[in-house]
């Protein structure tokens, strides 16, 4: 794709002369903003780079990276003077004339949109296009517009974007037969379908008087996963009557759309600073484009900027119907920056508002478990289950969920229940038969079937180390000690600072008559920090006595004689 923004370079920049800013009186806050800057702290960036450019206006890196950083941090309107100022100064690149350019959309300034362009500043040659030919709608120039659309889609490997376009300005302006005519694929063939563009497309159909055609349209391409957005949408049409089409209201709705459209092809191709940068700019033209704001917050979400996420979900309204998306959203960021009581309360509150929604008592559920408040957990997972629709296969990891509340609970008969009800669901889970396999093994009984059912689970996933150290686990369990040996390596070798997993292997070296390397294995398990007070007890007692005396101790069976090929 021929559109490129230069972050990288703005770092590039910053690593620059440090002796020349050292000189002028800017290393303090140039070499504190560039480190906040490429750890995505933007909003430290930002107040740094400031201070910066303050006592150096000309420098340009500086500058760069503080347009960057305004942007990245939801305020590309205070990105505006700098690009600005730094244009007056004779500087230019793609950054400035992005800025420049979104400002005057922002302000409904076409003409001016267009003098820029003219003048050879550049964004990168599909955003100047894609610009250019909004802008050209902004004046009223419909043809003259159309041309440029038509130009880009000629261009190899942009075809899908001037045809995308095209058919939104088309629908823009009342064209709706002309926009169903490129999204059908009457007109160029058909588009590729997006999320977007079947909202659209649905929208276009229903102001034809089409609304049958573009209930088939979402169920057809959306299948089993349509969003609440598109649910909204389609009830609506089933409902009757015109929707009117709002995927693009006004010529700044088409440019953030563009502004869109870049981000999510950079988000994929190039990384995710790019894509930040074009999604807040789709998000100041158009501050309730939530499509931009969820991205936004995903990106700030995988950059581990939790607080910046959680304000930039903050922004849906409950009033739309994406804000159960984006409360999931602001929910798991509050969880990764470890605000864990803010996220069970905001669950709690999301849960009184729709109470009948499965997906958020089974996240509440899950932060309760993991909390280790397995009743609580479980109530919540009740609620979860009582809620769920028909039955399918997805659906088997909320019974394993509760399943396992029930089982640190001790409630075996309950927690079976749920393993074999999430089996039911999804037959070769490997989780689940790992757990439940295990169970078997921790109470000594069904030891065939927890061995079969182990054995399943590695056959699925056999790298997973807790997974192979379970089939160990089993065949020690079951007097086999010379093949466990291998397979407790292995999963030694898959985990090799897991202290259960080392003291496992020492078990087993111990039974085959290996005790100095049980010794050695124990000795590695007690490094590795047990996991209770209990378990590490037990392993310096193994390490004073032997594994014999400690079985003794407990009232355990004494190891068999090796039972290998029975």
């Amino acid at each position: 794709m021929a559109v490129r923004l230069s972050v990288a370079l703005a770092l590039g920049l910053l690593t620059q002369a440090p002796a020349v800013l050292a000189a002028e009186g800017l290393a303090g806050p140039y070499l504190a903003g560039r480190q906040a800057f490429s750890m995505f702290n933007y909003d430290e960036a930002a107040i740094y780079l400031a201070l910066a450019l303050q006592q150096d206006p000309t420098n340009t890196a500086v500058a760069e990276t503080a347009i960057l950083s305004q942007i990245a941090r939801g305020h590309p309107e205070k990105a505006v003077p700098i690009a600005v100022q730094q244009r007056e100064r004779g500087y230019d690149s793609q950054v400035v004339t992005l800025v420049i350019l979104g400002s005057l959309a922002k302000n409904g300034d076409y003409a001016g949109a267009i003098a820029e362009l003219d003048d050879g500043h550049t964004a990168g040659p599909l955003v100047d296009d894609l610009f250019r030919a909004w802008s050209l709608v902004g004046q009223g120039q419909m043809s003259e517009a159309l041309t440029v659309f038509d130009g880009l889609s000629e261009q190899p490997g942009l075809r899908t974007f001037g045809l995308y376009h095209k058919a939104l300005a088309l629908a823009s302006v009342g064209d709706f037969e002309g926009a169903d005519a490129i999204f059908s694929g009457k007109e160029g063939g058909p588009l590729q379908a997006t999320r977007r563009g079947v909202i659209a497309h649905a929208e276009i159909l229903s102001q034809l008087e089409r609304n049958a055609a573009a209930v088939e349209l979402i169920e057809r391409v959306v299948g089993g996963a349509i969003d609440p957005e598109l649910e909204v949408l389609r009830q609506s049409l089933i409902a009757g009557g015109a929707v009117p089409f709002d995927v693009i209201r006004d010529p700044a709705d088409g440019i953030a759309e563009v502004f869109a459209t870049v981000a999510g092809v950079l988000n994929a191709e190039t990384g995710a600073l790019d894509a930040l940068t074009f999604t807040r700019l789709a998000e100041f033209l158009r501050p309730d484009y939530v499509d931009a704001i969820l991205m936004s917050a995903g990106i700030l979400e995988r950059q581990d900027q939790h607080e910046l996420a959680t304000k930039t979900y903050n922004r849906i309204s409950s009033e739309d119907p994406s804000y159960l998306t984006a409360e999931l959203g602001r929910v798991d960021a509050l969880v990764a920056s470890d605000r864990i009581d803010a996220a069970i309360e905001a669950l709690q509150q999301l849960a009184k508002a729709r109470p009948k929604v499965a997906v958020v008592w089974s996240t509440l559920g899950d932060i309760l478990r993991r909390q280790e408040r397995f009743s609580e957990a479980a109530a919540a997972y009740d609620r979860a289950i009582a809620d769920l629709p028909t039955e399918q296969p997805g659906q088997w990891v909320v019974y394993y969920t509760r399943g396992i509340c029930h089982e640190r609970e001790k409630d075996w008969a309950a927690a079976e229940a749920d393993f074999r009800k999430a089996l039911e669901l999804s037959p070769n889970q490997p989780q689940v038969l790992n757990y439940m396999g295990y169970s078997f093994l921790e109470m000594n009984t069904n030891l065939d079937e927890a061995l079969s059912m182990i054995e399943r689970a590695v056959a699925a996933k056999p790298e997973d180390g807790y997974i192979v150290d379970s089939l160990g686990w089993a065949l020690y369990r079951m007097g086999r000690y010379e093949e466990a040996v291998a397979r407790m390596e292995k999963a030694v070798e898959l985990m090799p600072v897991d202290s259960i997993v080392n003291d496992h292997l020492g078990d087993v070296y111990w039974a085959v008559g290996r005790q100095r390397e049980a010794e050695f294995q124990w000795k590695r398990a007690l490094s590795f920090e047990p996991e209770s007070e209990e378990d590490a007890t037990r392993i310096r007692r193994k390490l004073e006595v032997g594994l014999d005396a400690v079985l003794a101790e407990e009232g355990a069976e004494p190891l068999a004689v090796s039972k290998n090929g029975n």
